[in-house]
């Protein structure tokens, strides 16, 4: 047959070779009369989705979180309820947001990434309909919670990066994740405000049924239905399993503790630096908009080199990075520096640190469990989103209003972090994750 056996430009016919032919073959088996082999085909691996469709599922499920910031005024006005009551809208989709995090990676193990991220997006898009409808305020909480469904799609584009990509490159890649994760909440809010003033704050929940249908129809296309190993194990067992490693703790109380610091510098900030800028809430919200200027330079910089170094290492540095930063920011206010700038330029390397340390402790947690990506992830998103508020919670109850003390507290979280990350990296010398 010419163009198999007999092209010209074939080697001459060496039986050594069909023979190792035939043992390398996963599933030789000869025809009858006749000397060709029948070969099982191996089928070409799927491609993942592209990054930038990742990157969006990212961002639209933070984006929700404090885009409609501004509008909430108009939306208690509407409705003639109390701000307070509004606020929930606000509040309680973060803590339900975590909650369904944990919940929508464990599915994730069980049922396919595509389905959740699917099923994730149409409850959005339902929800945000409800929500540019809602003819009172009850009815807009309830859509406004369901709307709190989206969160699973962040830690669903964790795991298929993890899942497509060595430990190192998924490091990497989640640097370049979280940089739309740090850009959403950055641009959000001066969206929500322009749509607000231009179109009333319905059309905010407009916009987001309509990046829900766009995301929905890039994810139909772009996320493939791959077969998943079967395991009876219940929910309870797989959290467990990851609760009872250290490895799962170390990365874990390190984003933690991370958030905490951040934390504590947006409840504090306002308080200790407000009368310095006159009351200015411009020039406050400009200032303190350098931390997710930190955050994003980062995540750059762990997209650009985390593929090169291991995650032990650069977690200890952008740990030391941060509390050095505090540190500098102790001395020169105890040097009686009262510049706003000698508070939050310090303050620049909470950002710098955290946009290192995201993507590689996300990147560790979930090696710790081949079998479990879907459930760390999600699990780990809850705690480190539950334990930074509850960081945040305690700090608030010592906080003084004074620059000396708040920069003390975000050091014992920051201090707290680079701990886990030692143990963390002294664990992985110990056993490289897996």
């Amino acid at each position: 047959m010419p163009g198999i056996w007999a092209a010209p430009s074939d080697p001459p016919f060496n039986p050594t070779d069909k023979a190792s032919e035939i043992m390398a073959s996963d599933n030789p088996i000869r025809s009858p009369g006749t000397d060709m082999l029948e070969t099982t085909v191996v089928p070409k691996p799927v491609a993942p989705p592209r990054l930038i469709t990742l990157i969006l599922l990212s961002a639209l499920a933070v984006l929700p979180v404090n885009m409609i910031l501004p509008s909430l005024p108009n939306i208690a006005a509407t409705f003639q309820a109390d701000f307070a009551l509004v606020n929930l809208s606000v509040a309680g989709f973060a803590i339900i947001t975590a909650v369904i995090e944990a919940i929508g990676g464990a599915l994730s193990d069980r049922f396919g990434r595509r389905l959740v991220v699917l099923i994730s997006l149409s409850i959005f898009v339902a929800a945000s309909i409800g929500c540019a409808l809602a003819p009172n305020i009850g009815t807009f909480l309830l859509f406004r919670a369901m709307q709190a469904c989206i969160g699973p799609c962040y830690s669903v584009a964790l795991v298929i990066i993890k899942e497509t990509s060595d430990e190192r490159e998924a490091a990497s890649k989640f640097g370049y994740l979280a940089m739309g994760w740090a850009l959403a909440p950055m641009v959000g809010p001066l969206f929500g405000g322009s749509l607000d003033e231009l179109f009333g704050w319905r059309s905010s929940f407009v916009v987001f049924a309509i990046l829900g249908i766009a995301a929905f129809a890039l994810s139909m296309r772009e996320i493939r239905r791959i077969p998943l190993p079967r395991s009876n194990r219940n929910y309870l067992a797989s959290y467990g399993l990851l609760l009872g490693s250290a490895r799962f703790w170390a990365y874990t109380l390190c984003m933690a503790a991370s958030m905490g610091v951040l934390y504590v510098f947006l409840g504090g900030a306002p308080l200790v630096v407000g009368d310095a800028l006159g009351g200015s809430s411009a020039k406050l919200g400009l200032y303190m908009g350098l931390v997710p200027t930190g955050f994003i330079l980062g995540s750059y910089l762990a997209g650009r080199y985390a593929a090169k170094t291991s995650l032990g290492a650069t977690l200890v540095f952008a740990r030391l990075l941060t509390c050095a930063g505090l540190l500098a920011g102790l001395v020169l206010s105890s040097l009686g520096i009262a510049h706003v700038l000698a508070f939050f330029g310090p303050c620049l390397f909470i950002g710098v640190g955290n946009g290192l340390t995201m993507p590689a402790a996300n990147s560790g947690a979930l090696s710790v469990r081949q079998d479990l990506v879907g459930t760390a992830a999600g699990l780990a998103a809850a705690m480190r989103i539950g334990g930074g508020a509850l960081i945040a919670a305690i700090a608030g109850l010592f906080l003084a209003g004074s620059i000396p003390a708040l920069l003390v507290t975000m050091l014992i979280s920051a201090a707290l972090a680079l701990l886990a990350a030692l143990y963390a990296a002294h664990l992985d010398r110990r056993q490289p994750a897996g």
